[in-house]
């Protein structure tokens, strides 16, 4: 065998294997473009796009640490309780308008109790509803559960099933809601209740008239409440009347309540209160009123403390003995 031979054979044996090795060679995808969360602005802060749609999604809540006191016999003297809360809250635009869902989970962690039945730590619905422009429907929070400025009053609160329709004309808005009520008699099967209100906005001042009407019991109720913004703060007063026992306002017949937020720095505010009940129990002989202060300071941006102190004195709550409640609390927002 010659060089030549030799050249040539040696030239064909590493082209054979190079074809080999090519064959077999594992080629690289082509990376898939990624989708970047974008920032929704259509709805306000806090939405972003959830990839691949065109529906907005905003995730806020809290971290909450209090503790209760009371200085009554017949309750915990002091309890310390933890409370997580998540809501999830979308929007897209549509063309009958804004169409939205919400829902909010919260669990409290409550040691105060021993019962093997008691719920501490368990994960509760707070609210779960739909809305399209005006229209709402589904589980939460009513209008009755606006109340003033402060912890001092007690004017009532509901959280049901419900469906109706809100409607914005400038400053004003009107709305209408079929309620499915919490505390039904089962004297029949009229369970339901219809409240609207009425609410609206003079410069500085905002006013709301709300009405509600139990048909299980045929008793209603009526609240009006107040805001004025005045010096450093806001001056709110509200009053209740209710005809009788009723799922909206079952306190007392009549009930008034003032409150004034004072913003003593940008980080610190102090709001004093009362309230009176009159008629308790659509008794004329029971009376009551309560008294307190609450104050609250932003620590830093989303963390915040309160701390509310309230005195009571109720004809038919403690035998009508005055005694001092309230809580300290410490929340993180986000």
């Amino acid at each position: 065998m010659n060089i030549k031979s030799l050249l040539l054979g040696s030239a064909a044996a590493l082209a054979a294997v190079s074809g080999a090795q090519a064959a077999d060679a594992i080629v690289a995808a082509e990376p898939e473009p990624m989708e970047y969360v974008r920032v929704c602005d259509a709805f306000g802060t806090g939405y972003f796009y959830i990839p691949g749609t065109e529906t907005c999604l905003k995730i806020s809540g809290y971290v909450r640490f209090q503790v209760d006191f009371d200085e009554r016999d017949s309750v915990a003297n002091w309890n310390a309780r933890t409370r997580g809360l998540v809501t999830f809250a979308s929007k897209s635009d549509t063309e009958y308008g804004p169409l939205g869902g919400t829902i909010t989970v919260r669990a409290w962690a409550d040691d105060s109790s021993n019962s093997t039945t008691a719920s501490d730590g368990m994960i509760e619905l707070d609210e779960a509803f739909l809305t399209l422009g005006g229209f709402r429907a589904g589980y939460g929070y009513n209008y009755w559960d606006n109340g003033i400025v402060g912890e001092t009053d007690d004017l009532g609160s509901n959280r049901i099933n419900q469906i109706g329709y809100e409607a914005a004309f400038g400053a004003f808005k009107a709305g209408i809601f079929l309620d499915e009520l919490n505390s039904p008699t089962f004297t029949n099967n009229d369970t339901l209740g219809v409240e609207g209100q009425i609410s609206g906005a003079f410069g500085p001042v905002k006013a709301a008239l709300l009405g509600g009407y139990d048909i299980d019991r045929e008793e209603g109720a009526v609240r009006g409440i107040l805001s004025a913004a005045i010096g450093p703060g806001t001056l709110e007063g509200a009053v209740v009347y209710s005809s009788g026992t009723n799922a909206y306002y079952s306190a007392s017949e009549w009930a008034y309540a003032v409150a004034y937020e004072a913003a003593v720095t940008d980080k610190f505010k102090i709001t004093p209160g009362f309230q009176y009940w009159d008629n308790i129990a659509w008794n004329s002989n029971l009376d009551g009123w309560k008294a307190g202060v609450t104050l609250d300071y932003a620590i830093t941006q989303g963390f915040a403390a309160k701390v509310s102190v309230q005195y009571t004195e109720r004809d038919d709550v403690n035998a009508g003995d005055g005694y001092t409640s309230g809580f300290f609390r410490l929340q993180r927002s986000f």
